[in-house]
């Protein structure tokens, strides 16, 4: 007898699970029981913008491992991964901090010594295989990446239209173990919003067998109600809350804080001056010595925090 494809076998877990209209809130401590080694982890927001940095930090903290993480665009929490040797596989387009700060120096150290795998797909091929896995069909048709290397190196199959005839490229589906996703708001059940770019976040968490949020703030359902068009991810797509403001520090979370630049910037002169080593000494740094997220928002002090939130304020329409 054959054996059930991984995308057969992904979508009837997804149809199985049964999410009820229940108190979701937990701890970061506790979501994270939701993630396994060996999991495949999506990772919510783009780039800087909205990435779970609470509930990545906690998993750092748990030290999970063989794990691989997809994103349409990564940052250097890839790094973070990659560097303990929690991580040995990356799924995204784009891997770095750019606009000043160059490439992703430890992403190619580990890849070119053996150490990591890296699968990289066009921007859109990964929006396209979040929303296939969403869907329930086995892949989407496109026109992007046909005629690139991505095509050649990734499981990708040509196929063609039986309408016109035109030569397409089939996009495989994604279905993640776990999405992690930081949100402006959300309420006990798991209704969250998201102010600005919704990105590819609620395509992700339809996609995913587990789906765990950090949220700004977690308000009434009331408050959710006011404005319904904001609600992008429904609370039958979500298995845990988690309340964390400044849940993306030091990365940006829209309206509420900008990026931490300086930051960033000591992490990337360290990378320069010892290479893996510090994405180590990083992690160690930030999340070994503090028992929580809070921990290492008290080390970084309230008035640096505020200075970010006051930037960000600054750069909203009035």
């Amino acid at each position: 007898m054959t054996a059930p494809s991984p995308i057969r076998t992904a979508r009837a877990e997804l149809e199985s699970t049964v999410r009820p209209v229940t108190d979701k809130r937990v701890s970061a401590a506790e979501a994270i029981e939701l993630v396994r080694s060996g999991d495949h982890i999506a990772v919510g927001g783009t780039n800087y913008a909205r990435t779970p940095m609470a509930l990545l930090f906690e998993i750092l903290r748990q030290e999970r491992t063989g794990l691989t993480l997809s994103r349409p665009l990564s940052c250097y929490e890839v790094e973070l991964f990659l560097g303990t040797g929690m991580a040995d596989t990356v799924v995204t387009s784009w891997v770095g901090i750019g606009h000043g700060w160059g490439l992703a120096r430890i992403l190619r150290h580990c890849v070119e010594n053996g150490q990591a795998r890296f699968e990289e797909w066009s921007h859109l091929g990964m929006g396209m295989r979040y929303q296939a896995g969403a869907m329930g069909v086995p892949f989407l048709p496109t026109v992007s990446m046909l005629g690139s290397d991505l095509a050649n190196n990734t499981e990708t199959a040509p196929v063609v239209c039986p309408f016109t005839g035109q030569r397409l490229l089939a996009i495989p589906s994604l279905n993640p173990d776990v999405a992690l996703i930081h949100v402006h708001r959300a309420d006990q059940y798991g209704n969250a919003q998201i102010d600005g770019y919704p990105l590819m976040d609620a395509e992700m968490a339809r996609a995913s067998r587990r789906v765990v949020l950090s949220a700004e703030e977690i308000v009434t359902t009331e408050e959710i109600r006011r404005d319904p068009g904001s609600t992008v991810i429904p609370h039958f797509a979500v298995d845990a809350v988690v309340e964390v403001p400044y849940g993306a520090y030091p990365h940006e979370c829209y309206g509420k804080y900008e990026v931490d630049s300086e930051h960033v910037d000591e992490y990337m002169r360290a990378v320069r001056e010892t290479g893996v080593a510090a994405a180590r000494e990083y992690v160690e740094r930030h999340v070994g010595k503090h028992a929580d997220f809070s921990g290492f928002l008290a080390d970084i002090g309230s008035e640096r925090l505020r200075a970010q939130q006051l930037r960000a304020q600054e750069l909203m329409p009035r």
